[in-house]
Order: structure tokens, then sequence, then C-alpha cells
């Protein structure tokens, strides 16, 4: 079975602006690359993909509007990240209709975010300016985290102006 989530891509000029800033060499930090950077709304796991597909194409979901930053933070043990405000009810919103839908959802609160790094033993200092990216998040996308280490867009489904929460 394939390993799945669903994400939002933010678009190509975030992508290129988050690319540019300095990403400094260091032993046991690894930067994400560009084409893999999303916020993750919520890991399902190795799930039946056609019952995660049918749930979702069901669904409907309103817009958001995601804001990267200020600042990288420190995301647990080993990952560097920048905060993703915005996207809380269209997570809540995904979590609640694929409820029962691969791994159990976390039992702690979502915390949007997209990782930039991960590191082994020391967090990679940074220097980069304030940021304050925002984005209109109007699709979410089923990823499936290919054994190669790829993503891959499985589906797209779009978010709708005046949806209400959920399914």
């Amino acid at each position: 079975m394939p390993r799945l989530f669903v994400a939002v891509w933010p678009p190509p000029s975030v992508i290129d602006e988050l690319a540019a800033l300095p990403r400094p060499s260091k032993p046991g930090v690894s930067w994400t690359k560009p084409h893999r950077l999303h916020i993750t709304l919520r890991f399902l796991g190795e799930c039946d993909q056609d019952e995660a597909l049918s749930t979702l194409e069901a669904a409907s979901f309103g817009v958001a509007r995601a804001t990267l930053g200020p600042a990288p933070e420190r995301l647990g043990r080993g990952v560097l990240m920048l905060p993703a405000a915005g996207v809380d009810e269209l997570a809540q919103s995904v979590i609640d209709c694929t409820r029962y839908i691969g791994d159990q959802p976390p039992d702690h609160p979502f915390v949007g975010h997209l990782t930039v790094a991960r590191f082994r033993k020391r967090q990679p200092s940074v220097e980069w300016p304030r940021l304050g990216e925002t984005f209109e998040v109007d699709e979410i996308s089923l990823v499936e985290s290919a054994p190669w280490g790829e993503y891959l867009d499985v589906a797209k489904f779009p978010l709708h102006e005046n949806a209400g929460p959920g399914p």
C-alpha cells in the first residue's frame, strides 16, 4: 500500500524565494529540496489510495490564506521549520473527514509548518530576513511518498470560496 499524506504546495514564486535563502552546508544537516517544500495537513501513512481519493473527492473544503514565517523555528528534536499560519481550520477539516483512513490522527494539536531542514545533533543557525510570505490556498493534494524518496501528486482537490468546513 502507498504511504500517503494531504498537503498544500506553495506557489512557485514562494518556493523560488525560499530556495534563494542561505542554506549553509553543515555536517548532519539535510536541507529540504525546493521541489519537496510543502505544508502537511494530514499524514495518512500506508492506506488504501482509492478510499482516500473517494473521501477527499466527496468533501468540500474552504479556501485558506497561508502565511509563512516570520523566522525558522525548531520543531521536535530534529526539524527546522517555518511556521505556517492560516491553515489550521483547513487542516482540521481534512483531519475530520479522513479520521478513519490510514494512521490515526495525532493526539496533539496541529502545528502548521513547512520543514526547511532536518538535523541530527545541532540545529543549523541561519541568517534569514524575517519572512511573511502569504499566499492563497486554493487546492490541496493527495501525495504519495514514493519508496525512492520523491513525492508524487496522486490527485489535486480544488477548494471553494464559500465551502463550509469538512465533508
